[in-house]
């Protein structure tokens, strides 16, 4: 994996990523990560002094007519490689749980970042990722030749709901999971894997104090599952434990 580009790293499990990867064997070349607001991003902008191979990019995963342009950065920084891996982490998550409280507004923005803007970005950033699975055609399907990984939750499965509520974030987090499982289908015969995961109740300010995991549990299971993917991984759900789920 010569390249990654992770979206929403300026705190918990996104920050937690980059920390993990700068330090791992398979740390690649290139590793893009976004934040909406630079000036905020003290902790990033610490981490990419310290390692050159660490590029800090602004982008709202909600503002799609910037997509285009965002494209054209990344394209400057994987030059000729192509784009190995787009990490689809940024997610919003309002406070609305029950049906009474719930409004449209916060439908609609929290569809427009967790489903949309995922989507979207994978548009616009597919010919660099066709250009790495092409160029690595020799490898398996997998992070060494293209793949997109949607970051989703347990709370998006129609299944294992027996809770109720949360209506904006699981709509969002279905809506995902259908477009992981469409672009798994699409984008398979060029080369590229598409897979979800579900990175567990994490202790960040999504998930609240009371979470039983801690990031760096949580992120070390990712990436021992990012290494490991395959072709039986495409168009699935998986827990950051590696353990599939229903959908």
């Amino acid at each position: 994996m010569k390249s990654i580009l992770i979206t929403g790293c300026n705190r918990g499990i996104g920050l937690g990523l980059v920390k993990r990867l700068v330090k791992d064997q398979i740390s690649p070349k290139c590793i893009m990560v976004t934040c909406r607001n630079l000036e905020k991003s003290t902790e990033l902008q610490q981490i990419a002094a310290e390692h050159k191979n660490v590029h800090i990019l602004q982008l709202d995963v909600e503002k799609t007519d910037t997509f285009e342009n965002f494209a054209k950065d990344v394209k400057q920084l994987v030059k000729d490689d192509g784009l190995n891996v787009l990490f689809n982490n940024a997610a919003y998550s309002p406070k609305a749980t029950r049906i009474h409280f719930v409004k449209a507004e916060q439908m609609l923005e929290t569809f427009s970042i967790n489903a949309v803007g995922p989507l979207m970005l994978t548009k616009a950033l597919l010919p660099l990722l066709k250009k790495a699975a092409t160029l690595n055609k020799d490898q398996p399907l997998g992070i060494d030749r293209s793949a997109v990984i949607n970051m989703s939750s347990i709370l998006g499965s129609l299944s294992m709901n027996d809770s109720g509520g949360l209506y904006p974030y699981r709509c969002s987090k279905a809506a995902l999971n259908m477009i992981t499982k469409s672009l798994s289908i699409e984008l398979k015969e060029i080369g590229i894997l598409v897979t979800a995961i579900h990175p567990g109740w994490v202790k960040t300010d999504l998930g609240g104090p009371k979470a039983p995991i801690e990031v760096d549990d949580s992120v070390d299971g990712i990436i021992n599952l990012l290494k490991n993917l395959s072709t039986t991984h495409n168009g699935l759900l998986y827990s950051w434990e590696g353990k599939p789920l229903e959908w």
